[in-house]
Formats: C-alpha cells, structure tokens, sequence
C-alpha cells in the first residue's frame, strides 16, 4: 500500500505542470556514502551521511533506524527523479525523496499535490502550512482510509531544483512518528553552490 502511493504521488507530482526532457544521471558511483555500517536485507545504506552530487542534496540521517535505498529506476519524462528511499524499521515509516526541476515554485508544486490527493478517492489532506526546513519550505498532512497517515514537505533544493518529500506510515504506528519524520525531513539539504 505505502510503495503504490508512492508511486501514485509521482504522478500527481510529473503532473504538476513540469515541461522540461528528462534529466539524466551519472552512474551511481556520482553518489557517495561516508562512515558505512552492515546492509541488511536489501540493498540499502545505514551510512551517517549520505551525499549526491549530480542532484545537489546530502542527507545527514538523524538515527541509526533510518534505512537508506538508492533508487535504480529514477526520472520520469518530466525530469523527476526519485533518487532515495528512507525507511524507519520499528515504526514502518517510508520516506520518498523526489527531486524536480524548478519550473513552479515550492508553493505551487505543494498546492497541485494537496489538489490532487483531495481528489482521489479516500484521500483526506490537510491545508498548506509554512514549514521550518526553509523561507520557501510549506507541506500538509493527509490520510487515506483508516489504514496510513502521511505528510508531503517541499522545499527549495539545489539551485534549479526543488526537494519533495512524501512520509507515509501505518496509522497505528507509535504516537512520535510525526515527530521523527519531521527529523528526517530537516536531514534532507541542499548542497552548497560549487565555487561558493
């Protein structure tokens, strides 16, 4: 259930009016992890900070029970990317990293997905509100029948960029899973300027 909204919110976001070619990536080897710990079932990285150049983000995980996976399949014909994964393995949390061009504002993008999840079925979201992460940062929580809760945080990223960030979880997950979520999307940053 939680991988199908996933993938049903990158489509609301490709439909979020991004006109661009598809952006294509350096191999893998372009990303880089730093202090690495055993893998555990999938392939995954426990690594404390985990660094993407050709995207301009680095993720600095805030606890050793965020799980990290790359993404292989990663660009839609819009130009977004889903370059990682997070899952938190007691409260059964994802996070889904999508990067987008810049061609709508984080606003604008935020206001097209609560408009689209309102939209489908079951789907119950919550007004836009500012979020601390950034000036630009806002997001919304939303609910789908009685089984998940989610939240949706989009912020500035890199320059030409902009990070969205869809959290998931079982609705009768611990009580301070919003709060580790809110963690997880305050340790996704965009990269400084080259040169800067």
């Amino acid at each position: 259930m939680r991988r199908m909204l996933g993938w049903g919110l990158l489509v609301l976001c490709a439909a979020c009016g991004a006109s661009r070619p598809a952006v294509v990536r350096a191999p893998a080897a372009q990303a880089s992890v730093e202090e690495s710990s055993p893998t555990f079932e999938e392939p995954r990285s426990t690594a404390r900070r985990y660094v993407d150049e050709d995207l301009g983000f680095e993720i600095i995980r805030p606890g050793a029970e965020w799980q990290l996976a790359e993404k292989e399949e990663q660009n839609t014909p819009e130009g977004l990317t889903i370059p990682v994964v997070l899952r938190h393995r007691a409260t059964r949390a994802e996070v889904v990293l999508q990067v987008a061009p810049a061609v709508a504002t984080p606003i604008q993008f935020a206001e097209r997905l609560n408009q689209g999840l309102r939209e489908q079925p079951g789907f119950i979201a919550s007004e836009l509100e500012p979020l601390a992460l950034s000036d630009s940062a806002v997001g919304f929580n939303f609910e789908v029948g009685a089984d998940v809760r989610g939240r949706v945080a989009v912020t500035e990223g890199s320059p030409g960029r902009v990070f969205m960030m869809l959290a998931t979880w079982p609705s009768d997950a611990p009580a301070g899973v919003s709060q580790s979520v809110e963690t997880l999307f305050g340790a996704v940053r965009p990269l400084p300027e080259r040169g800067l």
